[in-house]
């Protein structure tokens, strides 16, 4: 390993753990708990020594899981509040599906309504309780507190972070606090909106009426942060906790631990292993570099699966998983990496050789670094990433399509050794691709807008690491099977579980 290498590994290695050192301490003196609620999983963050406290119950958005809300959990507890955050049905490890008409607030919200109930009578019936009890909810469960809010008296404030809903009165729900990303743009206005139901004149950064007597409402921006990033903002913490402190008369306080640039450090710093680790694998480096195709047969291998996958899937009804789109998307990922690779194949651009189990073996390796390293850190810090069992039959289906489609990617972009215009052409045609279909069938799709954020970091962290590993040795196989088998998995534990 050369000495830039080792220095990598060195600086890699010191980020990482100074950022688990500042997580876990974040976490210290909080007393973190299971609890299941019949098939429900939740967690319970509490002091030690909390008296008699009000109960915050806290729900995740679509795709999410209660990981990505432990910042709530946290800073809620330190002020003294017993909270209880949950995977929804569907989400995370929860292993009931979701079910009903996703379309409908009579359907699957209803659903989901009733498993807040459940969870909120469980999260009261715990050692400590004093009965009053808040809900906080994110993006699609924020429509789920409000309503759920609406429908329980108990319920005596509630915290809609990235709201839309369409339950939103004047006066109902009780207590509501609304905060939005400044980059979000129309949820920003949404909340705005929520204000200016009890006073038209009302503007972001007002609280009317009185949090003590029911009638509080307050709608408020986090500045610099969009969808995901209002999680980890200071503001909405530190406003929620505000919120619940003036609705039950309590002062609380604790902190806000400054976790969301930790996280961030701690997932790069393991990305970054990766140089230093794909250095080791340049002993069994190819005997040539991979081929180029010209730039015109680079564009027609390119272009042709971008447009003719979603033209080929469009008529047909692709529902066999027990996933929203995600049967889909495992077949589109399939054949556009399939129809990449004969093309180049037909084009000249593989090279022949009989040296492939070489580049399957090192995919191994590369596999692993993606699921034990960067997975470990995600499901404890960020999202689940370990999956239930109902979760099995989708992570091979979906690996089944993501290693012909990285495949693809790993030889078009020649293992990381193609020029920049060449890997941007790639990544962005195959979200492209993906943003067609959408448009052929919004109805049946639009769910993979929420992916495409997915697939694009994806692209940008670990294309960097394939781009290593293809680098080092000469085998795009290597980094398109391995990070292929990674990409199966993590988008298998990203997708709801949805039983029609």
């Amino acid at each position: 390993m050369s000495r830039a290498r080792r220095a990598v590994l060195v600086l890699a290695l010191v980020a990482a753990a100074l950022s688990v050192w500042q997580l876990e301490r974040a976490r210290s003196g909080v007393v973190i708990t299971p609890l299941l609620v019949g098939s429900t999983p939740a967690t319970v963050y509490r002091l030690p020594d909390t008296g008699p406290a009000p109960v915050a119950v806290i729900a995740h958005g679509f795709a999410g899981s209660r990981q990505l809300m432990e910042g709530f959990g946290l800073v809620l507890a330190r002020a003294g509040y017993i909270a209880v955050s949950y995977d929804l049905q569907g989400h995370g490890r929860n292993p009931v599906p979701m079910s009903g008409d996703v379309t409908q607030p009579g359907g699957t919200m209803r659903l989901l309504m009733d498993e807040l109930g459940r969870v909120s009578d469980a999260a009261l019936a715990l050692p400590g309780t004093d009965g009053r009890l808040a809900l906080l909810g994110h993006s699609m469960a924020s429509d789920l507190v409000v309503r759920q809010a609406i429908r329980d008296p108990r319920v005596g404030a509630v915290v809609a972070v990235s709201m839309f809903s369409g339950a939103v009165t004047a006066s109902a729900p009780r207590n509501l606090l609304v905060v939005a990303g400044a980059w979000e743009t129309l949820l920003a206005a949404e909340a705005e909106r929520a204000l200016q139901l009890a006073d038209p004149a009302a503007r972001l950064g007002q609280t009317l009426g009185d949090p003590a007597a029911g009638s509080g409402r307050r709608a408020v921006l986090a500045p610099m942060v969009e969808h995901v990033g209002v999680l980890y903002a200071q503001t909405t913490l530190r406003e929620s906790r505000d919120w619940l402190n003036a609705a039950f008369a309590r002062t609380g306080n604790g902190g806000v631990p400054a976790r969301g640039g930790w996280i961030v450090l701690l997932l790069v710093s393991v990305v970054a292993l990766g140089w230093p680790l794909a250095g080791l694998l340049q002993r069994f480096r190819a005997q040539a570099p991979p081929p180029q195709l010209s730039r015109g047969r680079f564009l027609l291998a390119l272009g042709l699966p971008a447009v003719a996958t979603p033209l080929l899937l469009a008529p047909f009804d692709l529902r066999f998983l027990p996933v929203l789109v995600a049967d889909y998307l495992a077949v589109h990922l399939g054949v556009y990496g399939l129809v990449a690779l004969a093309l180049v194949a037909g084009l000249g651009g593989l090279r022949r050789g009989n040296d492939a189990g070489t580049a399957l073996l090192l995919a191994l390796p590369v596999a692993l670094f993606g699921l034990c390293l960067f997975g470990v850190a995600l499901d404890r810090y960020v999202a689940s990433f370990l999956p239930v069992a109902g979760r099995i039959p989708v992570m091979l289906a979906m690996a089944a399509g993501a290693v012909p489609f990285l495949l693809a990617d790993a030889v078009l972009t020649e293992g990381g050794r193609a020029p920049l215009w060449r890997v941007l052409a790639v990544r962005s045609l195959a979200l492209a691709s993906l943003g067609l279909a959408v448009a052929l069938n919004f109805e049946r799709l639009f769910f993979l807008l929420i992916i495409l954020p997915v697939i694009l970091v994806f692209f940008v962290l670990f294309g960097t690491v394939g781009g290593w590993v293809g680098r080092a040795t000469w085998r795009p196989a290597a980094a398109g099977v391995g990070l292929g088998l990674f990409l199966g998995w993590a988008l298998a534990v990203t997708f709801p579980m949805f039983a029609g």
